[in-house]
């Protein structure tokens, strides 16, 4: 019974960190590309005339 329990648990750890990493690489992408856009966005905003 314990042992199950165990197991379980080194499931749910091993889940827990995998999540962690996709979600952290996600993050820094999406952080990296908001950047960019963001320096486009300043860069061309001499052009834009009203």
């Amino acid at each position: 019974m314990e042992e199950r329990t165990y197991k379980v648990l080194r499931g749910a750890g091993a889940a827990n960190i995998t999540l962690g990493i996709v979600s952290l690489v996600v993050g820094v992408a999406t952080g990296v590309l908001l950047i960019i856009s963001g320096a486009k966005l300043l860069a061309s905003k001499k052009n834009i005339m009203f």
